[in-house]
């Protein structure tokens, strides 16, 4: 079982950041995806921003993702089933 969560933190002067995660979440091997926020950047980007950032094509050398376009849509639509839960 996959369990997926974004969670939101700040990273100090010391470039550390603390997170802590929901009771739910079990204990082991986690992989963090980091995407940095400037300030005044949310919400403003645009599709070209996108496409030149360091997310494009992250999935490109994964050998268990054979349709990355498949794998983006099934994560967005469990994603929408446990906001309705």
């Amino acid at each position: 079982m996959t369990h997926r969560m974004t969670v939101r933190a700040i990273v100090g002067e010391d470039h550390l950041a603390q997170i802590k995660l929901p009771d739910s979440m079990p204990a082991g091997e986690i992989e963090l995806f980091v995407v940095a926020v400037t300030p005044g950047s949310r919400g403003k980007s645009t599709i070209g921003d996108l496409l030149k950032s360091e997310i494009f094509g992250m999935w490109s050398d994964r050998t268990d993702v054979e349709d990355s376009a498949e794998y983006a849509r099934s994560l967005r639509e469990r994603a929408w089933k446990r906001q309705e839960e």
